[in-house]
């Protein structure tokens, strides 16, 4: 018999039939993917480090979809404005992976070269190395808390009107279609005035 004309696993199927299982499901387990792919639980190890392993294939399929030139050849509070988007963007494609993905060491290469360019962004800009986590770790937080937000309900408050909380109802009926998007936005300039804020009195300077 030749050989076939492609290989049965490979990591990239791994990783987007993985990713298929958390947008379906939340979760995937090793031998589900396998199931999926029609192969044996064992040949998939033979391609990953285990769970950890495809954890790190799911978050290179979800950092594919965020766009590191936004972090070129702007100011830097322009340049992070920019990524945090396309961030946002990726990962309301796929919210399901948030708690998974948040609560393990990031190690996928595509996603590192990602943080290191902000973390040059910054320190070209003239943060201190000690602030730079911190930056980008609230930085993380104002995404991934907006990305998860953007798969929840339009209307989250089920208030009825005067009965519940008739200026809660008041307020979410003014609020239009874009809620989710007004607020992020909202958050984003308001983080990055507090960021330049802090950059203009050398409180995150050398």
């Amino acid at each position: 018999m030749g050989r076939p004309h492609k290989a049965l696993l490979d990591r990239a199927r791994i990783g987007e039939t993985a990713l298929q299982l958390v947008d379906e499901k939340g979760d995937f387990s090793i031998p589900e993917v396998a199931r999926r792919l029609g192969a044996q639980t064992a040949s998939v190890y033979h391609h990953v480090d285990g769970r950890a392993g495809v954890i790190e294939l799911l978050r290179e399929r979800v950092a594919e979809a965020m766009d590191p030139d936004t972090l070129r050849d702007a100011p830097w509070d322009e340049a992070l404005a920019a990524w945090a988007r396309s961030y946002r963007a990726a990962f309301a494609a796929h919210p399901r992976t948030i708690p998974m993905l948040m609560t393990a060491p990031v190690r996928a290469p595509r996603a590192l070269a990602q943080y290191d360019q902000v973390a040059g962004l910054l320190l070209d800009a003239g943060f201190a190395p000690g602030a730079v986590l911190a930056v980008i770790t609230g930085l993380d937080n104002l995404v991934l808390g907006s990305a998860l937000d953007m798969a929840a309900p339009e209307r989250m408050w089920e208030a009825a009107g005067a009965a519940d909380a008739p200026r809660l109802a008041a307020a979410q009926d003014a609020a239009g279609p874009d809620r989710a998007d007004t607020a992020f936005e909202l958050t984003l300039a308001g983080y990055l005035a507090h960021l330049r804020a802090l950059r203009a009195d050398g409180t995150t300077a050398p």
